[in-house]
């Protein structure tokens, strides 16, 4: 009888943090190997440190029989850019079994993202193989990013995720009937503590009094859904609203690639409104940083960051330029509109002292309004991949369209999938009428010619 081996895929600290809390929490059954798949997914590898490399890793790879390099396997290529061809899987898939001694083993495969590359490249290698799917932070919260291709999807069995918003239930892979397992919080928290402790020495003392405010960086010039200049803008509003709730000391994380001179600009802007700002340079996850530091407030857009600061280490957190944002989001599919949605809908504005200081976090009311409108969002964002979703877009949209929820749409994607909201009340009878929109077909059809 063939051996099994689990393959584990991890990109990035946080993922791999999560798998060592699922295999330290016994929600994957036995195998005969446990092997780790690293894959550096920045746009230059060779000068971005890889997860293998990052500080405690070794304590997460102890609880593997080995760790791989995806980059080394297919190299030259880029783990996100290439995916095998149809008649090329046999060739790569042997290849790969030789190269990593798998043999004829039973293959069974946890990964990230499983709609992209590398993860997809790797489930249509192995095609046998059992998948599971492990959560991205907010993202699985919403609709899987793009069609998956049903040799793929069926054979994913569950969507392991940490209860970032209690109650919550994610629409990732609902289109396949997967369901979701929670990861226990007390299982992360404890491999997060056994990163905190391999740790590079903190550049702030841990445990100052007074504590300080933690600003989060995105790099969302990168995403190109800011500019550079209106990012380094929202990082000097972080600082300026900090200071304006009474913060005096402040530490800023800032992205791993982002550009240094975004920290001097913080730096010199806090000194000038009478503060003092200190970056964290060295590459720590932010939940490392909630450990050592216990701030006094964490600031941020719409990052997981901000969650788990809440969620489970009970610390007060605020968002900023959420607004912006969901207005430049482009386009309306773009998988970051379901965080900052649920960012902008639960944390408390920074600019807004009393909802900063009284903020507590959701209630079942509340959880429950948020899931009606990400179903809401999520039909707008993909509806092929849900359409039995309608029901429930129409239904939220002709009870709770107003001035506020109007900013989680966008009244051109409304009209073109005939929902409420398209068009003024009194001409919503028009995208349903079947003679107006055949004369419409007809209209486009001939200026076309």
């Amino acid at each position: 009888m063939p051996r099994t081996t689990h393959v584990f895929c991890a990109s990035t600290l946080y993922g791999a943090a999560t798998l060592a809390a699922a295999l330290d929490a016994g929600l994957f059954g036995p195998a005969d190997r446990r092997l780790l798949l690293v894959t550096n997914n920045a746009a230059t590898p060779e000068t971005t440190p890889s997860v293998d490399r990052m500080p405690g890793f070794a304590r997460i790879a102890e609880r593997f029989d080995g760790v791989l390099s995806w980059n080394e396997a297919i190299a030259p290529l880029h783990p996100s850019g290439w995916g095998p061809r149809a008649d090329d899987i046999p060739m790569w898939e042997r290849y790969l079994r030789l190269l990593w001694g798998l043999g004829d083993d039973r293959i069974r495969l946890t990964v990230e993202s499983v709609q992209v590359n590398p993860a997809l490249a790797l489930c249509q290698l192995f095609t046998g193989a059992p998948v599971d799917v492990y959560a991205d932070g907010l993202i699985s919260y919403g609709p899987t990013r793009d069609k998956i291709e049903p040799l793929v999807g069926t054979r994913i069995e569950r969507v392991l995720h940490l209860d970032l918003v209690e109650g919550l239930i994610p629409l990732l892979l609902t289109e396949f009937g997967v369901r979701p397992e929670l990861v226990p919080a007390e299982a992360f928290l404890k491999v997060l503590t056994e990163l905190a402790q391999d740790g590079p020495e903190p550049a702030v003392a841990e445990a100052e009094e007074p504590r300080p405010a933690l600003l989060l960086g995105q790099y969302l010039s990168a995403l190109e859904i800011l500019k550079a200049a209106e990012e380094e803008e929202l990082h000097l509003r972080m600082v300026r609203g900090a200071i304006a709730l009474g913060h005096r000391k402040l530490v800023f994380k800032p992205h791993p690639v982002a550009p240094a001179r975004w920290s001097r600009l913080l730096e010199e802007e806090a000194e000038r409104l009478g503060a003092e700002l200190v970056a964290l340079e060295e590459p720590v996850l932010a939940e490392v940083a909630f450990q050592r530091l216990r701030p006094a407030l964490v600031v941020g857009c719409f990052s997981t960051a901000l969650f788990t600061a809440a969620t489970l280490y009970g610390l007060p957190v605020a968002r900023v330029g959420t607004d912006t944002v969901l207005t430049r989001l482009t386009p309306y599919q773009n998988s970051n509109r379901v965080p900052v949605t649920i960012a902008d809908a639960l944390l408390p504005d920074l600019f807004d002292e009393r909802a900063v200081s009284s903020w507590t976090p959701p209630s079942r009311q509340q959880v429950d309004e948020l899931a009606a409108l990400l179903k809401a969002v999520g039909f707008a964002m993909q509806p092929k991949i849900h359409p039995g979703l309608r029901a429930a877009a129409e239904s939220y949209l002709t009870r709770h369209l107003d001035q506020h929820t109007w900013r989680y749409f966008k009244r051109r994607r409304l009209t073109a999938l005939a929902l409420p909201g398209a068009v003024p009340a009194q001409l919503s009878f028009i995208p349903r009428n079947a003679t107006v929109r055949r004369l419409a077909r007809r209209a486009r059809a001939l200026s076309r010619h």
